[in-house]
């Protein structure tokens, strides 16, 4: 059984940096592609960025790019998502979620787990 836990939200101003972290239990880790999205206060959740399973390849929504970082230590279980540059439009709850092969995908309903997510605030 794979679980996700989420860590690393917090509530910030403008302009910052924050990293989350995306820790995986269960079965082995390096075969999974691993995402993050995100779920404005009252919009749909979202895709922000994901990663291969060897780290090689690395998918952006348009908004983040040149800001945010995807990354991964299979050794750990764990992905990351660096974000820099804060601004008040990534406030969102943000999930890490895994989906067990392929390549790194936007599309929600294609992964397979996914974490209980970590609030992101962002103040101007």
């Amino acid at each position: 059984q794979v679980q996700l836990a989420e860590s690393g939200g917090g509530l910030v101003t403008a302009g910052v940096s924050l990293r989350l972290s995306c820790e995986m239990s269960g079965p082995t880790f390096n075969i999974y592609v691993m995402g993050w999205f995100r779920q404005p206060p009252g919009k749909d959740r979202e895709f922000v960025a994901a990663i291969s399973w060897d780290g090689d390849t690395s998918l952006y929504t348009d908004s983040v790019k040149g800001r945010f970082s995807i990354s991964r230590d299979n050794a750990k279980k764990t992905a990351y998502l660096q974000m820099s540059n804060l601004k008040p439009e990534d406030t969102a709850v943000y999930y890490c979620a895994s989906r067990r092969s392929g390549i790194p995908r936007s599309t929600t309903e294609i992964y397979d787990f996914w974490g209980q997510g970590t609030q992101v605030t962002v103040n101007s």
